[in-house]
């Protein structure tokens, strides 16, 4: 005999109290970094499910986000500045170019001023981070030099097409790519 299949249940959202949130808030931060509009959209998200399931009125709870927000800037649990330094840093690590770096910051809510900072800021550590990028990128996906074997035509232009994708350059994905060994890439 088939067994009937239970519906599953539906997790009812929290009522959206300021202790609620504040609570929450400090839980979210206390776990993840996170600029203040990333940390909105998602309080926010919050409020918005509370609101429509308890039928309460979802602008009281973004004004006591808007609030929350504010003490946390002024206290430091928050720092816009801190935060894309870290993400970029983090991002640049993983072989990221910086066209990408700066498209996921943008995506996390951060001005343009507070993305170019923290480019910068990787400029200061690394006299061509770019580059350096590249050849992590490279390093982890086996490309180039870091092939077990040395490429035709065919895998070098799908190479160099994963390093388009990744946001390099054509002239620094064909020198990485087009490299013969590590030693090869301190140009």
């Amino acid at each position: 005999m088939a067994k009937e299949f239970e519906k599953p249940r539906v997790k009812i959202p929290r009522k959206a109290t300021p202790r609620y949130l504040e609570n929450s808030a400090l839980h979210y931060l206390s776990r993840f970094a996170s600029s203040s509009e990333n940390f909105r959209r998602l309080m926010t998200r919050k409020v918005d499910r509370s609101a429509k399931h308890h039928d309460t009125d979802p602008d009281e709870g973004r004004a006591l986000i808007d609030d929350m927000i504010q003490r946390f800037l002024r206290s430091g649990l928050l720092d816009d500045t801190a935060y894309a330094k870290a993400r970029a840093a983090g991002l640049h690590r993983r072989g990221n170019a910086s066209r990408i770096i700066r498209a996921k910051l943008k995506q996390k809510g951060l001005g343009d001023d507070v993305i170019e900072q923290a480019l910068a800021a990787l400029a200061d550590d690394d006299e061509d981070p770019e580059r350096t990028a590249a050849i992590r990128f490279a390093r982890r996906r086996r490309l180039g030099p870091f092939a077990t074997e040395k490429p035709e035509d065919p895998k070098r232009e799908k190479q160099l097409a994963a390093m388009a994708r990744a946001g390099f350059s054509y002239d620094l994905a064909r020198r990485i790519v087009d490299a013969d060994s590590e030693d090869d890439l301190q140009f």
